[in-house]
């Protein structure tokens, strides 16, 4: 018999332990790219069901408050990482999770990237204006050597995404393509 593992996650006792186990991967992931330990749990969860799971279900058996649940859902639905699904004669909302690694990738890069990205270049630019009114010549020098490699920076990752989004399946990531189109990865 295998030992269950360590885990932070409030109220395991509702949760099996491979669900446990699961949905401590989704944490981790979720810390990796610098997401709130409740948006890894909460999709987890929904990873693992295998019936969609109303706002309540999620808190109970996650054992989470009902403000990182209202939180964490709302995210993960802006990032298109949750969907809600209709069930007949039930008014309560129920979601599911986004299962395509192209969407969930599309849906991260276009909220959390392709901002930064954008908003990078007028970033430079204001930089380089300020940089009109150092007096230090070898410090301004220094600022825009610098301010050049970041701008090096930013033009090969501009470069990179679509590369990377090929890899994923997602090459069309920036065009709105049908999501019927769309395979699970």
């Amino acid at each position: 018999m295998h030992p269950t593992p360590q885990t932070s996650i409030s109220n395991s006792a509702a949760l099996a332990p491979w669900e446990t186990s699961m949905i401590e991967m989704f944490v981790r992931a979720a810390s990796l790219i610098g997401l709130p330990r409740s948006i890894g749990e909460i999709y987890g969860l929904l990873f693992c069901a295998r019936q969609p799971l109303t706002f309540d279900e999620l808190e109970q058996r996650l054992g989470i408050s009902r403000g990182s649940v209202s939180q964490g859902l709302k995210l993960l639905r802006q990032l298109g990482a949750v969907k809600l699904q209709y069930i007949a004669g039930n008014r309560k909302d129920h979601y599911v999770p986004e299962l395509s690694m192209k969407r969930l990738v599309r849906g991260f890069v276009r909220d959390q990237f392709s901002p930064h990205i954008e908003s990078g270049e007028s970033r430079i630019d204001q930089v380089r204006v300020l940089l009109d009114d150092e007096r230090d010549s070898a410090l301004r020098e220094h600022a825009l050597q610098r301010l050049s490699t970041l701008d090096t920076w930013q033009r090969r990752f501009q470069r990179l995404l679509p590369i990377m989004m090929a890899a994923l399946g997602g090459a069309k990531f920036l065009e709105n393509q049908s999501d019927q189109e769309d395979t699970v990865i």
